[in-house]
């Protein structure tokens, strides 16, 4: 299967940003009515959601964030915004009309962007030349995945962090906290209210190796 062939486009500002944003937006419907059950909702997420989520990275000393299911790109842009000059964004997609989409909107050399399973996420962090992540962000819909998918997810997510690095998730439901909760050491809750729907913010550290007794 071969991805949609886009032309890249520069819109920035005014009715250029205005006319990006219902691009974004009917891109996204589409694929939600092909693909209902690989995308959490039928609208993006929205700004408030984005920075509560991106607030909680430490961006001067992140050199590799990884991104699942980036879409039609709403938090790859902030993402790009905050990134450090010398790091990188890797995302991960397995719809390969958001993958062609992504790589048409974005003239980004930090962005490498991958048609592949977030359960493959170490093999993709090895080909991009690093040794593993420090923050990875997911808005993956992990009720609707098939059993035992969201569980390889998880696991595989928590190989690839670094010691201290954190996976971010935001869902519709609380149904992930049961998978993040066995692999990861730390798991925060909260809800965004201004989203719709309302949604819910999980932060899942991986703890950092206990020192050695002397």
């Amino acid at each position: 299967m071969a991805s949609i062939p886009l032309k890249k486009k520069n819109i920035t500002g005014g009715k250029a940003g205005a006319g990006r944003f219902f691009q974004q937006w009917g891109m996204f419907f589409r694929q939600f009515v092909k693909h209902p059950g690989m995308i959490g909702s039928v609208i993006p997420s929205s700004a408030a959601l984005v920075n509560r989520m991106l607030d909680q990275v430490d961006w001067h000393n992140t050199r590799l964030f990884v991104e699942y299911g980036p879409g039609v790109g709403t938090f790859t842009q902030a993402i790009l915004d905050r990134l450090h000059p010398d790091a990188t964004l890797l995302a991960i997609d397995l719809n390969l009309d958001f993958v062609a989409y992504l790589e048409a909107q974005f003239d980004d050399p930090r962005l490498k962007v991958v048609h592949g399973s977030a359960a493959d996420v170490r093999r993709f962090i090895r080909e991009a030349g690093k040794p593993q992540a420090d923050y990875i962000l997911s808005g993956i819909p992990f009720s609707t995945l098939p059993d035992g998918v969201g569980a390889a997810i998880c696991a595989e997510t928590r190989a690839a962090l670094r010691p201290g690095g954190a996976f971010l998730v935001y869902q519709y439901s609380r149904y992930v906290r049961r998978l993040l909760a066995p692999v990861f050491g730390r798991v925060s809750d909260e809800l965004e209210w201004r989203n719709i729907p309302p949604c819910r913010m999980f932060c899942a550290v991986r703890e950092e190796a206990l020192a050695q007794a002397a």
